[in-house]
């Protein structure tokens, strides 16, 4: 009895190891709504928050990713770095600094369409 529970809590932690990683792979490659954001605290990384660096927050990419982030409105894009977690308002993908989103054309209306790849 005791082998076949190791053995399912094995294929248990495999699985959603594979998981993760899969979520991790489309995280880094997607499309949907980014706001921005211009703080002067600390981020979840431990850095401090500048709003004029090309930096984002995002839900689960590990910090330093890479991503080139793409105005889906004006095909504007720029290369951010993560440093942060978040967005935490339901249906927004990425929370960028007021850096980028100056980059990117949005500042005024607050959010856009974005499309985002790994660097």
């Amino acid at each position: 009895m005791k082998n076949s529970k190791q053995t399912a809590l094995v294929a248990v932690t495999i699985a959603a190891g594979l998981m993760v990683g899969a979520s991790s792979a489309t995280a880094a490659s997607q499309c949907g709504r980014a706001s921005w954001y211009a703080l002067h605290s600390r981020t979840a990384s431990g850095e401090r928050m500048n709003p004029s660096a090309l930096t984002a927050a995002h839900r689960t990419l590990p910090f330093g990713t890479k991503l080139r982030v793409t105005n889906k409105n004006n095909g504007r894009s720029v290369v951010v770095r993560i440093n942060d977690r978040g967005p935490f308002i339901k249906g927004r993908v990425l929370d960028l600094s007021k850096g980028a989103a100056g980059q990117l054309g949005f500042i005024g209306s607050g959010h856009t369409s974005v499309c985002m790849a790994r660097v």
